[in-house]
């Protein structure tokens, strides 16, 4: 196999960072296909924790190259301050990271609408990193892109029509006039520091693979924040799905070889929207607790909850899933009888997969299992865990219908098992 595509199956923060880390080092190429500096990917090495929002994960290993598609949308401050980040780490001594030159960028009046609007009645719970309005730019037609960063006098006209329509909307959210000037000069100085690293990524993505490389394709969020299929309107602005691999990587879809779908071995989500097994008070306290639930990007508290099947096996049936990346396992040790959700119930019917309105509406069904007190963060095959931990194990996979390739036992890179090679 030579291309696969990683994609969270719930709502974002599954631990995919932490996977396509440790997928990377069989990699040539990680590429990140989707979402901007909203995601958040924590990845603990040696007892070191990194932080990349922008960069893929493989950036830790030295011989993968990286490249950020046009799916994405770019805040050129934060790609800056990553590659400077990597330089001052040892870990970038050439341009081994590429941009499209068709990613949309994110301006600092997109940051200022994005927290203004969250303020509001309105509010869904954003990250406030100007995502949405980027990517209502690029919808829109008059979004700037990271080559009009390398080209001044369009990069200025591009601009001022940009501000143009954005004009009507600043005084009526409270926010300030912008300095059109100011921005142009510190994002052109900003776009002379990304040359080096600014290329036509889809020519380059599609050479790698007909060379017979291993493409590592990384999405961001989770399907359950899919603008198309998750909990709308509380989602991304982006197609968080396998099948946007395709299109913000630029690459043909008929080239993807297997979809990893990263799923914690619980539920959590951060913002608004519904979350059926929702855990409140003490228990969801002690879950957030003992998972250091707080987001890479926000440091928000997560909403924890027990696992979500029926939102799982839609994840695995609309993503095309061919194995599951089970993270956080080792959470559960200790917290007594555990539950899954294993169905729904809403106005008397009972649904195998969220319904597309009404999910704050629905029952959740139950199944509880033993728990476990091990520590099984030192257990190095599947059937080395405790027995009940393997049967919790064994009946994610029943229940989803879908084989696990990897179970996470742990924080660290090296406390993982793997069952499969998606890359073999």
């Amino acid at each position: 196999m030579s291309v696969v595509v990683v994609v969270g199956a719930q709502w974002g923060d599954e631990g995919k960072g932490k996977v396509v880390d440790l997928y990377a080092r069989y990699a040539d190429v990680v590429a990140r296909y989707g979402g901007g500096a909203n995601a958040g990917h924590t990845l603990v090495v040696g007892g070191d924790k990194v932080v990349f929002h922008l960069i893929p994960s493989g950036a830790l290993h030295v011989k993968t190259r990286c490249v950020i598609g046009q799916g994405t949308v770019v805040d050129p401050r934060v790609l800056v301050d990553e590659l400077e980040e990597l330089r001052t780490r040892g870990l970038l001594d050439e341009p081994r990271v590429l941009v499209s030159e068709r990613a949309h960028i994110v301006l600092p009046h997109h940051v200022a609408i994005d927290g203004l609007r969250e303020k509001g009645d309105g509010a869904i719970g954003t990250t406030k990193r100007g995502i949405g309005p980027a990517y209502e730019d690029k919808v829109g037609r008059r979004g700037l892109r990271v080559g009009d960063l390398l080209r001044p006098e369009l990069f200025a006209e591009k601009l001022s029509a940009n501000l143009a329509r954005w004009e009507p909307f600043f005084g009526a959210l409270g926010a300030e006039p912008t300095d059109r000037a100011k921005v142009a000069e510190e994002y052109l100085a900003l776009g002379e520091r990304l040359r080096p690293y600014v290329a036509d990524t889809s020519r380059y993505l599609s050479g790698c693979i007909a060379r017979g490389e291993k493409v590592l394709l990384e999405g961001a969020q989770g399907t359950m924040l899919d603008i198309d299929h998750g909990t709308y309107p509380y989602v991304t602005s982006s197609t968080v799905i396998a099948g946007g691999a395709s299109a913000g990587a630029g690459i043909s879809p008929g080239v993807i070889d297997e979809v990893v779908g990263i799923s914690k071995a619980y539920t959590t989500r951060v913002g608004g929207g519904p979350f059926p097994t929702e855990l409140h008070g003490d228990e969801g306290e002690r879950l957030r607790a003992a998972g250091a639930e707080f987001g890479a990007t926000t440091g928000r508290p997560r909403r924890c909850g027990w696992l979500d099947v029926p939102a799982l096996r839609f994840a695995v049936r609309i993503n095309g899933m061919t194995q599951l990346a089970l993270t956080k396992l080792d959470v559960l040790g200790g917290l007594g009888d555990l539950r899954i959700c294993v169905a729904y119930e809403l106005d008397g019917e009972r649904l195998d997969e969220p319904p597309y309105d009404g999910l704050d509406r629905v029952t959740p069904v139950y199944e509880t299992l033993s728990g476990w007190d091990e520590d099984i963060t030192g257990c190095e095959s599947v059937d080395a865990l405790p027995p009940r931990a393997r049967a919790y194990v064994e009946r994610i996979e029943e229940l989803a219908g879908c084989r696990l390739g990897l179970v996470s036992v742990g924080a660290d890179r090296d406390a993982t098992l793997r069952l499969s090679d998606p890359f073999a």
